[in-house]
């Protein structure tokens, strides 16, 4: 069986670091499930919030519930520190509940990756917002983060 392998892969320049963070932000917001799960070892370990999530097939399942719950979600993320073999980022994301509640979920992300470039550990710290609709930020069309849309840092999240 052919390794699987998702460049770049480490030791990351700061380009390389940029590319696996926007690379991840667009998987993301692709809500598809399946297609993000590839991005990690078979053997993934994730904390996110209280939850503890281990391998592919209860990383599906985490997003799949988190995508249902969470409605016309948009996520931009922004490299904070990388080295070799680790990124950190911040991110915010926006989405709304069943009952139309808009929320802006912030925090950060420690990743390790793996020799070919999947990441093997995903550490994640999130804070929920609630927010009016007319406050959104991150409201663009479509299921990723324009170019040219500005970044965390440009809208002072």
């Amino acid at each position: 069986m052919k390794e699987e392998i998702k460049a770049p892969v480490p030791p990351f320049s700061y380009e390389e670091a940029v590319q696996k963070v926007r690379m991840a932000e667009n998987a993301w917001n692709s809500k598809d499930a399946n297609k993000i799960s590839f991005a990690y070892t078979k053997d993934s370990q994730w904390r996110n919030r209280d939850l503890f999530i281990n391998g592919r097939d209860e990383i599906v399942e985490f997003l799949e519930n988190k995508f249902a719950k969470e409605k016309e979600y948009r996520l931009c993320k922004e490299l904070w520190a990388y080295t070799e073999n680790k990124i950190a980022v911040r991110f915010a994301y926006e989405w709304k509940d069943e009952n139309n509640q808009w929320y802006r979920s912030y925090g950060n992300e420690n990743w390790e990756f793996a020799k070919n470039g999947l990441m093997q550990k995903r550490f994640a710290c999130i804070n929920d917002l609630k927010i009016d609709a007319k406050d959104r930020k991150l409201n663009w069309e479509g299921n990723s983060r324009p170019e040219k849309f500005p970044s965390l840092s440009d809208l002072n999240l």
